[in-house]
């Protein structure tokens, strides 16, 4: 019996160009795949002036994930790294205005952070 090969829940493809970093996303940011989002673009924050999370392919987001990228907004202002997040989507959006992180994050725009749904 042959099993269909499944894409990964969760991936990311970075690209670089100068000081800005972008984090494409893909899948379900969830629980148990936080870290595999959180590792890499902490580690770009030190050489970047702008990292752009790029939203438009992720379809699910769990508390963890939400915590992971407010966690990730935390490390790029302390190091002076400006955080991006671009193309969310309506179910993603939806998600932040639900829990109240849309207000927060939107507040956080002016302090470095931008959205563009």
């Amino acid at each position: 019996m042959t099993h269909p090969t499944h894409a990964p829940a969760f991936s990311i493809r970075i690209e670089r160009s100068g000081d800005t970093a972008t984090v494409h996303l893909h899948g379900r940011l969830v629980s148990g795949v936080c870290n595999d989002l959180y590792k890499p673009v902490a580690e770009l924050i030190p050489t970047s002036k702008r990292v752009v999370l790029e939203l438009k392919e992720l379809t699910h987001m769990d508390s963890l994930g939400l915590g992971t990228v407010v966690r990730l907004y935390v490390s790029a202002k302390s190091a002076g790294c400006c955080l991006d997040l671009i193309n969310i989507g309506p179910r993603i959006r939806d998600l932040l205005g639900m829990t109240h992180l849309l207000s927060v994050l939107t507040d956080m725009c002016e302090q470095g952070v931008n959205l563009r749904f």
